[in-house]
């Protein structure tokens, strides 16, 4: 019998939590603090952070009101535009950014599963110089995880909110050790909450002072780790036709999702200074001493556990990184087979992915996913990819955000307060996009001309409608 249960708004903003808390937040923020040494302008990367994901989440929700289909923001981009807009964000989202992310979310689960068996789940060659058991691990959770959403949209939601209400629990225990370990000492730390910002330098291994000029360059570089980490909130909105009342459900987990993360993140990184010091040495011999910024291979989450537990604390984290990267994958890839149906709908993908089994669920769309994730996590690239189409995601945020501004669309004008706020994030989106130009210019190239590609394959897909 067919699977008609319809998710509701809590399914929907833990469905929203579960695909963006990976295992980012256990990590960039010790890039980041290379990047910008100033404790004050290393949070406020997060603070920024947060305000253009709930801006965001806020705008796709007032867009899933008026278009509450199945396939969301290609949906969105479809018909505020055109149908190759739309397809220019599908074509892209499959070929990199939603199997890129599966690939990359399923390999750092099995990273961190190396930690508990390193003889058995590590990154020595099998087969040649290319097979490790850590992609074989990740491919297994690939199947598995395509396997639970093949069972229909109730019994994969039920392990999606088992999984993010233990990954927020556990972000939570470690906010509340950093707090407890802050006050107890006198939140150290932040004495120089407020000083000059510099960067490092691999190059000189030595720590650099920089302009006005600079520092915005590399606040906006600083953003990028912080901004990924907060990412996927948009996935909601691919199943959009699995909620109740999507029109509100859909909105109200994008909103009350986006806010409850970005607030867990910033404590988080507050919890992160209470108990390491931003500055350290990277040869140090400690966690204390290594410091954020050098936190041993940017396992931050496992280096302030570590540094308050022992040995053990970094088991523990390791552990809880593997639930949480369990549970991201879980929601991106229920998300995405929806994204990839709507396409097929449209006749811009692959018909069988049109298809649905006896639970309703579009099977085809779920194993072409986990196929090419799969691929990817073999082909030792997906990373590279997903750094060339930084570049192309802001793009298609942007797009989508302005959006908003049309009358034909939105049925009315924005009220004022709105429009501020709106054009805020379109400015911030410009300056990030325009500094990732200036400054990785080969990989936001790279990244602009995978999408441009597709445009070829638009045609041939339109061409095969009319057959």
């Amino acid at each position: 019998m067919m699977d008609i249960k319809k998710l509701n708004t809590l399914d929907a903003t833990m469905l929203v939590m579960g695909s963006m808390i990976g295992s980012g937040i256990f990590l960039v923020s010790a890039e980041v603090g290379r990047q910008l040494t100033s404790p004050i302008a290393w949070i406020m990367t997060w603070v920024l952070t947060s305000f253009v994901t709930i801006t965001g989440a806020y705008a796709y929700g007032k867009l899933s009101t008026i278009f509450p289909k199945t396939g969301g923001q290609y949906i969105y981009l479809k018909e505020s535009y055109n149908p190759m807009i739309g397809f220019l964000f599908g074509w892209t989202t499959f070929l990199v950014i939603q199997t890129g992310t599966i690939a990359a979310v399923a390999v750092a689960f099995a990273k961190y599963t190396g930690i508990l068996l390193p003889e058995l789940i590590n990154d020595v060659p099998l087969v040649g110089n290319y097979i490790t058991s850590q992609q074989i691990l990740a491919a297994i959770l690939i199947a598995t995880l395509t396997f639970v959403n093949l069972r229909g949209i109730s019994f994969a939601s039920l392990v999606q909110n088992v999984f993010t209400i233990t990954k927020i629990g556990a972000i939570v225990i470690l906010i509340i050790i950093g707090v407890y370990v802050g006050i107890s000492n006198g939140w150290v730390h932040f004495d120089h909450f407020f000083k000059e910002t510099q960067t490092y330098s691999a190059t000189t291994n030595s720590f650099e002072n920089i302009s006005i000029w600079q520092f915005g360059s590399l606040f906006g570089v600083a953003m990028i780790g912080p901004l990924f980490s907060s990412s996927a909130w948009n996935n909601v909105t691919f199943a959009s036709a699995d909620f109740e009342d999507p029109k509100k459900t859909i909105a109200k987990g994008l909103v009350y999702g986006a806010a409850l993360v970005c607030l867990l993140y910033i404590l988080t990184n507050i919890a992160y200074l209470g108990i390491l010091p931003l500055e350290g040495d990277p040869n140090g011999a400690s966690p204390y001493l290594r410091g954020i910024m050098f936190a041993s291979q940017d396992r931050l989450g496992s280096a302030a556990l570590q540094a308050v537990l022992g040995t053990i604390g970094a088991t523990v984290m390791a552990i809880l990184i593997m639930i949480s990267t369990f549970g991201c994958n879980n929601g991106i890839i229920l998300a995405g087979g929806r994204l990839f149906q709507a396409m097929a709908n449209d006749r811009l993908f692959f018909q069988k992915a049109a298809e649905t089994n006896k639970n309703g669920v579009p099977a085809n769309s779920l194993f072409i996913q986990g196929i090419w994730a799969i691929a990817l996590c073999f082909s030792g690239s997906y990373g590279t990819l997903l750094d060339f189409t930084v570049f192309a995601i802001l793009i298609f945020y942007f797009l989508t955000v302005a959006s908003v501004f049309k009358t034909r669309i939105m049925g009315a004008q924005l009220p004022m307060s709105q429009k501020i706020i709106f054009s805020i994030y379109l400015i911030c989106l410009l300056f990030l996009a325009g500094n990732l130009l200036w400054v990785k210019t080969i990989s936001s190239t790279i990244g602009l001309v995978i999408v441009l590609v597709g445009i070829p394959f638009y045609y041939v897909m339109k061409k095969n409608q009319r057959i």
